[in-house]
């Protein structure tokens, strides 16, 4: 009695504790006889109170079940039986079952080992409600989402720019239609595709610099060049943002494009406009500088032809000295104010920036009034830089005329270069990075200028001159070139002391004696020919007269013709020629250029040079710049000539297009 009444009360004990858990519980024995459960059971699902003993088969849970249509409707003893049969393979099971009154139970079984199985039973109705609100959620959102991917792409579609989205790699995750079609993609190509093999690796090579300093979470600026399908070339201004999260890390960048075609076709005509602004204010300097020339020739020519006496060599060379040094003067002022106006795309080099100044001082003297005196130091040849030349010249000519302007009773108008370290401090003032720069200072002792106008100098169309005297588009044209060029502009001003323009450029080391910056004034030797019979062709009289004086007086013979037809007879008919120095431009269907290819084709032993006054002759002559000919600017030294014809003439000539290439550079 002891022993059953101890066993009593831990089946109490056990009783009690089941009840306490949050779950049904049920555990039945091999014959499917209930042997344990909790009041959770019969809370849960409402059974009736007389099942609660130990000993109630299975079948009788189940009747009830199927009776109050927990089953559904139908054959209730055949659903009985179906669940018995289950329950007798004693098989792990799950499953979820739906009450009437909308209560979802989720049943799990496990077998016992000696036959048998323990269920439990858990109202997961909430959860699932939650988990079908959570489900709708995630449907709209998701539908939301695609309509916001539709939009934005219908968006990114139709806005003017290139879009596109980089991950690590870099790997294409995002192209809008723009993006796609310029590349030679369709948008769904191009989603997961590596960088390199959408914009081609030669571009990539180039792009990569600046795709892999904005995965390191910087913002990048730049531009390129590509050619269209229909081979014209386009530039593109590319843009690129991290996309950062809060601790720091790039998760990829975007990439905006425009095509900025149009604009810089609109910036080269703007700096040509400037450009030949500048040519204005200077013709008038010019001008009176080919008077003086002119003068020069008229008066000892007048002098000359008064003289009735045979002259000797030192009174004739004491005339025709200044005559040729003259010419030699008027040659050079020509061809500099030529290719000042003219200019060309812009075309960064390394260059002296000693001699740009130097250049720009030639162009401007006499184009400034005697009551500004000029001070140029800039004697440093190595310091450089690399810089469009041409447009440098314009920024300096510029400077000066404002210069000039801030000056109307007279100054005194200063250029210097020199080199200077930046440190980080005055490099942040200025915006770039620290390190070497050439420093090219600009000033004058005028009016200066007051705070607000020392602002504002730099926009674009503003000028505190009268109006029509000035477009307000120099300082900004020279503020943008320098920028452009990697560099600075400093200014320092004050009413009634003057200003100064400090220009900062990258420094580049100079060596004078290669390649452009070679000494340009050296003297060609002299060197003579032994007798060789040569062509030359030129339809006008007097410049063919004085060409054969200078060629006989090289040592050369010289037949003449006036026309391409009589020149392509000569040069098929006559084996003895060596060699034919041609006009470009000459009357009739046929231009030098042409008529030296002809004969080229049928006399490739026939040494061959051109010569032409015109400095855009390229464009006259119908031909492109390059060609296989040296060519000879118009007035040429004896020296000049010389040097050329020994190039044709010798058995190893000049490589193609060299000499016809330095004359249109």
């Amino acid at each position: 009695m002891e022993e059953t009444q101890q066993l009593k009360t831990q089946l109490d004990l056990m009783q009690a504790a089941l009840d306490h858990i949050n779950q049904g519980f049920s555990a039945f024995d091999a014959d499917l006889r209930l042997v344990a459960w909790n009041r959770g059971l019969w809370e849960m699902l409402d059974f009736p109170q007389e099942l609660a003993r130990r000993g109630t088969h299975l079948e009788a849970f189940l009747r009830v079940n199927a009776e109050r249509g927990e089953y559904g409707p139908g054959d209730i003893e055949g659903k009985i039986q179906r669940r018995l049969e289950r329950a007798k393979l004693f098989e792990p099971h799950y499953f979820e079952r739906i009450r009437p009154n909308g209560q979802v139970i989720a049943v799990s079984g496990t077998p016992l080992p000696k036959g048998g199985f323990v269920t439990t039973y858990s109202d997961v109705t909430e959860d699932r409600r939650r988990q079908e609100k959570l489900e709708r959620t995630v449907e709209e959102r998701t539908r939301a989402l695609q309509q916001s991917e539709d939009w934005l792409r219908l968006v990114t579609d139709n806005i003017p720019a290139l879009i596109a989205y980089l991950s690590p790699g870099p790997v294409f995750r995002f192209a809008n239609r723009r993006y796609a079609d310029w590349f030679g993609h369709s948008v769904a190509s191009i989603a997961g595709r590596p960088a390199p093999e959408v914009v081609g690796e030669e571009l990539f090579k180039e792009l990569e610099p600046h795709i892999n300093r904005s995965f390191d979470g910087n913002a990048v600026s730049y531009e390129y060049q590509r050619n269209r399908s229909d081979g014209s070339t386009a530039y593109m201004r590319s843009t690129l943002i991290p996309d950062m999260t809060k601790d720091g890390r790039t998760l990829g960048i975007f990439v905006l494009s425009l095509d900025a075609t149009d604009q810089k076709q609109a910036e080269a005509a703007l700096v040509q406009s400037q450009r030949m602004d500048a040519v204005g204010k200077l013709t008038g300097g010019l001008a009176h500088d080919f008077n003086n020339l002119l003068a020069i020739l008229m008066g000892n020519l007048l002098s000359l032809g008064r003289m009735e006496t045979p002259l000797d060599r030192e009174t004739l060379d004491s005339k025709l000295s200044p005559m040729l040094e003259a010419t030699k003067r008027g040659s050079d002022l020509i061809q500099r104010l030529l290719a000042f106006s003219r200019g060309k795309a812009i075309d960064p080099q390394n260059v002296s920036l000693a001699k740009v100044i130097a250049s720009a001082g030639r162009l401007l003297e006499g184009s400034l009034p005697p009551s500004v005196d000029v001070t140029i130091t800039a004697q440093d040849k190595e310091i450089g830089a690399c810089i469009d030349p041409t447009q440098m010249e314009t920024a300096l000519i510029n400077l000066a005329f404002n210069a000039r302007d801030a000056m109307p009773e007279g100054g005194t108008l200063t250029i210097t270069l020199d080199a200077c370290e930046l440190d980080t401090r005055e490099a942040d003032d200025l915006g770039i990075p620290s390190g070497r720069f050439a420093r090219i200072t600009v000033g004058d002792t005028g009016g200066g200028m007051d705070p607000d106008t020392q602002l504002r100098v730099f926009e674009p169309f503003f000028t505190t001159k009268n109006f029509g005297t000035g477009s307000g588009l120099g300082l900004s044209m020279v503020y943008g070139f320098i920028r452009q060029s990697g560099g600075a502009i400093h200014i320092s001003s004050a009413l009634g002391v003057g200003t100064y323009l400090t220009l900062y450029l990258p420094y580049q080391r100079i060596t004078p004696t290669t390649g452009r910056d070679a000494d340009e004034g050296e003297t060609l030797p002299l060197k003579p020919g032994q007798g060789e019979l040569l062509l030359l062709v030129e339809d006008d009289p007097d410049v063919a007269n004085t060409v054969t004086d200078q060629l006989q007086n090289l040592g050369y013979a010289v037949l003449r013709a006036e026309n391409a037809e009589d020149a392509r007879s000569l040069a098929l008919d006559l084996p003895e020629l060596r060699g034919m120095l041609s006009d470009i431009i000459m009357p009739g269907q046929i231009n030098g250029l042409a008529l030296a290819r002809e004969i080229q084709q049928k006399r490739q032993d026939l040494g061959i040079a051109l010569m032409s006054g015109y400095a855009d002759w390229s464009d006259l002559a119908g031909q492109e710049c390059a060609c296989e000919f040296p060519v000879l600017a118009k007035p040429f030294a004896d020296a000049q000539l010389a040097d050329t014809l020994q190039k044709i003439l010798s058995p190893t000539p000049d490589p193609a297009g060299r000499l016809c290439k330095e004359y249109c550079d």
